[in-house]
């Protein structure tokens, strides 16, 4: 999927202006097969605005508290999508921490797909069909225009369909007693 992000910030004097206009390429991990990881903004801290509209620092996928995320996810169906050839786990693992910093530490290792995060996550399922499973192995499938707020729970995301998903995430960091950095 093409992603095209239209940025806007302020000039020297205050007046809003549109400070850039282009296409964002995914994030693609070897490990992932069918995955997409668009990751159109995000801050380590809270933006002051006026700003000159530039991408603020950060550092890991997850952002730490008072931190967010901006993002697009597409999710492949979980049937049929292994790799053709048997990869190079070590090598994978070192492009998914290069390409999403930090995501590995959240995911459970011995429960494949299963995590927990100190945020808040707005997700919106824009095409496709997703399964929302939490630890319990409850879960709800979600359609497209199925909203859902995760309120840092341990889950994971399933795509039952035989076309990729594609969701809308904005992910703020939050306090969790339970999850440590």
């Amino acid at each position: 999927m093409d992603i095209r992000r239209v940025v806007t910030g302020h000039d020297a004097a205050g007046k809003s202006v549109f400070v850039s206009d282009d296409a964002v390429r995914p994030a693609r991990p070897t490990l992932m097969p069918g995955s997409q990881f668009h990751q159109l903004w995000g801050g380590d801290t809270a933006p002051q605005f006026p700003d000159d509209g530039s991408m603020p620092q950060w550092h890991s996928y997850f952002p730490p508290v008072g931190g967010f995320r901006f993002a697009m996810l597409t999710l492949p169906p979980s049937a049929g999508t292994g790799a053709s050839e048997a990869p190079d786990i070590e090598k994978g693992l070192a492009e998914i921490e290069e390409l999403l910093p930090g995501m590995l530490g959240y995911m459970d290792p011995s429960d494949p797909g299963m995590h927990t995060t100190d945020t808040i996550d707005f997700e919106v399922v824009l095409e496709g069909t997703v399964v929302l499973e939490l630890d319990d192995g409850a879960e709800v499938t979600l359609r497209a225009g199925d909203t859902v707020v995760q309120n840092g729970t341990r889950h994971r995301w399933k795509n039952p369909g035989d076309v990729p998903a594609r969701m809308a995430v904005f992910i703020c960091g939050a306090s969790h007693a339970n999850v440590t950095r």
